[in-house]
């Protein structure tokens, strides 16, 4: 008989424990991580070692077109002859001939005003005056009465047949007779001037057309009562349309360089494409300030045969400094002014650029504006500059040009280069913070921009 043992019983009858899972993985999570690792110097390197590269030449073509120096300011549009008619007598507003767009011609009716009132004082002015004349004729009777009397009693006095106390009281009633006729005569010439004056009055009861022109605006209304006591009350208002002012607002850097004469032109929201020209005629010596802003009202007139100009429209106005048409064109951004000679550095025509603009701004600060270190026209002068050429092969050639008109991108090239031919106009470089390539038009000459115009923007 076999015995079990007591420890294979105990071995056999206790519960078995499973040994835990081995972890898995871990080989692929490292290699995730090396691969990230390797991708973002990938990046780095790609993006970021780009801009450590050599900056590359901006190469551009000398063009031709055209060019023109401007101040520009927004404007607005106002007719150059408007006449508000209004009424000169009070009373109802009965009848209104016009409506707003009319043309109407110098002396057509416009409108009527009640005048029963004004009538029955013409007619009441009427009826004294005839009582005057009536009167004055009866004066004008008893005077030659006592006249007679006079002369009469005269030649019985020279005979002695009458006394002379008869004598003296008979031409006493002929110069009181004579006096009685002159004042007659003054109330009739009050009662003339009177009736004048009602009569007058009973004619602006009929309202006419002071001048040819459009019907722009009426604020009044038919049935309306008007009160012309105290102001004259607006009826209507007649604009002539032929003729359009453009008022605008220059800023006070820019009033400086504008001077009377100056071409004009200025395009409208409607018809963006068609220039309306016209020539500067007056500059508002008194300022209006916006938000802390001094601006100054230029005025210049335009032709509006086609009444395609109305008013009240905006108006986007260029004042032409300067022009050239069929010029050489270069990029500002390619030339180097300052005084800088051909083969110098671009740090040396840096410091004589702001040199000269530190004096150039000098002057101006002693003269002011208009006074004698200022001139308006300095900056429209031909002026001499550098550029790079790029020649055929490849080379680099500094050469000295003329440069006429300028605006803030194109530059008017009077003398030293040809249409076609090619030039620097500045440096491409990387941006390393978002990896992108951008081109970058940095002048060679720094701060001495052109004279006048404050340096490429």
């Amino acid at each position: 008989m076999n015995v079990q043992s007591p420890i294979r019983n105990i071995q056999a009858t206790a519960p078995r424990v499973k040994a835990p899972p081995k972890k898995r993985g871990r080989g692929w999570l490292v290699l995730a991580f090396i691969l990230c690792v390797l991708l973002g110097a990938g990046a780095y390197w790609y993006y970021g070692g780009s801009s450590t590269s050599t900056p590359e030449p901006v190469i551009v073509t000398a063009t031709r077109g055209d060019v023109e120096d401007v101040v520009t300011a927004v404007g607005s549009l106002t007719p150059l002859n408007s006449v508000d008619v209004g009424a000169q007598v009070s009373g109802q507003l009965e009848k209104l001939y016009v409506k707003i767009g009319d043309e109407v011609e110098q002396g057509k009716l416009l409108a009527e005003i009640d005048s029963s009132v004004m009538a029955a004082k013409v007619d009441a002015g009427k009826a004294q005056l005839q009582n005057l004349q009536a009167q004055l004729a009866e004066k004008q009777s008893q005077a030659t009465l006592a006249h007679v009397q006079a002369e009469r009693q005269d030649k019985l006095f020279a005979i002695g047949g009458t006394s002379k106390d008869l004598l003296d009281q008979a031409q006493a009633g002929a110069k009181v007779a004579d006096a009685q006729i002159k004042s007659v005569q003054a109330q009739i010439m009050q009662a003339e001037s009177s009736l004048k004056a009602d009569s007058a009055t009973l004619s602006y009861s009929k309202i006419f057309a002071p001048m040819t022109g459009t019907v722009t605006a009426i604020p009044a209304k038919q049935g309306q009562t008007l009160n012309a006591n105290q102001s004259a009350p607006l009826i209507l208002t007649i604009s002539d349309l032929s003729t359009m002012t453009v008022s605008t607002q220059v800023s006070e850097a820019d009033v400086s360089k504008l001077r009377v004469g100056v071409e004009a032109y200025f395009t409208t929201l409607g018809n963006p494409n068609r220039r309306f020209r016209g020539t500067l005629r007056q500059i508002l010596p008194t300022p209006t300030v916006t938000n802390n802003v001094v601006l100054y009202t230029a005025l210049f007139d335009v032709a509006n045969t086609d009444k395609q100009l109305l008013p009240q429209m905006t108006a986007q106005v260029f004042f032409v400094r300067a022009s050239a048409q069929d010029a050489v064109l270069v990029p500002v951004a390619a030339l180097q002014f300052g005084g800088a000679r051909a083969g110098g550095t671009p740090q040396g025509a840096a410091n004589d650029g702001a040199r000269a603009g530190r004096n150039g701004a000098g002057r101006a600060g002693r003269g002011g504006r208009g006074g004698a270190g200022f001139d308006p026209t300095a900056g429209l002068r031909p002026r001499a500059a550098t550029l790079t050429v790029v020649k055929d092969d490849g080379s680099q050639e500094t050469r000295s040009v003329m440069a006429g008109v300028t605006d803030r991108v194109n530059a008017q090239i009077i003398s030293g280069l040809n249409e076609g031919e090619s030039i620097i106009a500045g440096v491409q470089t990387a941006d390393a913070g978002n990896g992108a390539q951008r081109r970058q038009q940095q002048r060679p000459g720094g701060a001495g921009g052109p004279a006048g115009l404050g340096g490429f923007r």
